[in-house]
C-alpha cells in the first residue's frame, strides 16, 4: 500500500536521529506554533540556541524539517516542520519506531485534549471542527482505496493555504493554523 505514502517515508537513520527527546519536543513546537528560528525555539523550551541550532541541522539532514526561506531575513533562518510517513517495520528499527509512534501520539492526544478543552474558542472555528470516529467492517483493498481518498481530499484543502504563513504572522483576519489527523487503521482481531 506504499501508494499512499505521498510524503517521504522515514528511514532507520532518520527514524533514530528523531527520536531524541529535544528533537520530539522542538518538532512539536514548529508543527503546532509554525515557523520559528533557532534562537526562538530555544527561548520557548528553555534550550541555548547552540543546542537547537544543532538538533535543527540534524533533523534537516533527515528532512524532518526544512528552512522556510519566506520569512528569513539576512542570516536570519526560520524553519518548519516538513512532512513524512512512517510505515510499520519488523527489523532493527521496531524499537525506535515503537518510540517514534508513542511520542507521536501522545502529542496529537495532547493537542486534541487542548482544543477540547479551549471553552474560549470563536464558535465558528467550534462550528467549522470535527471530532468523529467511525467503525466499519472492509476489506484491505477497501480501506487502501478509503485512505487514499481521504488524502486526496486533504491535500486538495490544506494546498489551499500553502504559502499563508507570513499573512498569519500579520494577523489577517480568518486565518489559523489548523491541524488534521486521520488514521485509517485495522481493529485488533477477536
Amino acid at each position: 500500500m506504499d501508494e499512499l505514502a505521498h510524503e517521504p517515508r522515514l528511514d532507520a537513520a532518520a527514524m533514530k536521529a528523531f527520536a531524541h527527546p529535544l528533537r520530539l519536543r522542538m518538532f512539536s513546537v514548529l508543527s503546532n506554533g509554525g515557523p520559528a528560528t533557532a534562537t526562538r525555539l530555544a527561548e520557548r523550551l528553555g534550550e541555548n540556541t547552540a543546542q537547537t541550532s544543532y538538533h535543527l541541522r540534524q533533523l534537516e539532514r533527515h528532512g524532518l524539517v526544512e528552512e522556510d526561506t519566506s520569512l528569513g531575513k539576512g542570516r536570519e533562518r526560520w524553519w518548519r516542520a516538513a512532512s513524512f510517513s512512517m510505515q510499520r517495520t519488523d527489523d532493527a528499527a521496531g524499537p525506535v519506531q515503537a518510540l517514534l509512534r508513542s511520542a507521536i501520539v501522545e502529542d496529537q492526544a495532547a493537542t486534541l485534549q487542548a482544543w477540547l478543552s479551549d471553552d474560549s474558542a470563536p464558535k465558528e472555528w467550534v462550528e467549522a471542527s470535527l471530532e468523529q470516529s467511525t467503525t466499519a467492517v472492509l476489506t484491505a483493498p477497501e480501506l487502501a482505496a478509503l485512505n487514499r481518498e481521504v488524502q486526496e481530499v486533504v491535500d486538495r484543502h490544506t494546498s489551499v493555504g500553502s504559502g499563508r504563513e507570513a499573512q498569519l504572522r500579520e494577523g489577517s483576519a480568518g486565518l489559523r493554523r489548523i491541524r488534521v489527523y486521520y488514521d485509517g487503521f485495522p481493529l485488533p482481531a477477536d
